[in-house]
């Protein structure tokens, strides 16, 4: 039989919003992969009723916390009440279109580990799209991140990230809340300055998409779709190379003077 894992000082923090159906999927593979948490909260922005009506049959299966508001308030406010909600002291934040990999568990543990040993960490990394760019190796496949304002390369803004993550439950004490009313591309970036500018630490996990596979499809696309503008996303070289420049200056005068 597969080994049971039970983590029960962390709370699994789902983010929820009209994907009710890929909620049910990374539920389910936790549970084939007896990977159990000390509670699991989910945070809905105001879904569609046959979500809402499909997350309570889910409740009821899965026995998690759900949170509810009746609007859609936006990246922001669904984080903090979802964060506001937990009791224990770490937080593993997925959203709801990422499935872990079977190796998960077994890292998983790993980086609780590290943390526990190190309390200068404040969150522990999963899953990037790119390899965070100042890295030292620390150990279990981890490398620690280095925080330094006047490092050149511009994406150390991602030292934080939205993608699923294992932090202190704490969270908030040091980096404060989610901005809300804004775009979740910019609540993002926002918490990314905030987390620099507060000297924020943590570890990234060297291979880093082998833990979580992102998960989206056709009936249920990523919510994120739209957001950002053509020219954010464009592979075109003039437009990358303006934007290349453009993000080199902006994100480090923001990290020295933004208002966090």
């Amino acid at each position: 039989m597969e080994k049971e894992y039970f983590f029960k000082d962390v709370t699994l923090l789902i983010t929820h919003y009209n994907r009710s159906s890929s909620l049910n999927h990374l539920l389910s593979v936790f549970r084939e992969q007896r990977i159990r948490f000390g509670d699991i909260v989910v945070s809905d922005d105001g879904s569609k009723p046959e979500h809402l009506s499909y997350l309570e049959e889910l409740r009821n299966d899965f026995a998690f916390r759900l949170i509810l508001t009746p609007k859609n308030k936006g990246l922001g406010n669904n984080i903090n009440k979802g964060q506001d909600a937990v009791k224990t002291p770490y937080t593993l934040y997925v959203q709801e279109d990422f499935e872990p990999a079977r190796s998960f568990a077994g890292h998983f543990t790993d980086a609780l580990e590290l943390m526990n040993k190190n309390p200068r960490f404040d969150i522990a990394r999963f899953y990037a799209y790119i390899p965070f760019p100042y890295l030292e190796p620390f150990g279990y496949g981890f490398s620690e991140m280095s925080n330094s304002k006047w490092a050149p390369n511009y994406l150390k803004i991602y030292m934080y990230s939205d993608h699923p993550h294992l932090r202190r439950s704490s969270f908030f004490e040091k980096f404060g809340r989610y901005k809300e009313g804004i775009k979740g591309d910019k609540t993002e970036y926002r918490m990314c300055i905030s987390f620099l500018k507060n000297k924020g630490q943590g570890i990234f996990y060297e291979d880093f998409q082998a833990l979580f596979i992102q998960k989206n499809t056709e009936e249920e696309p990523s919510t994120m779709t739209g957001t950002r503008t053509k020219w954010k996303a464009s592979s075109n070289p003039l437009i990358a190379g303006v934007r290349y420049v453009y993000r080199q200056l902006k994100y480090n005068y923001d990290i020295l003077f933004m208002d966090v």
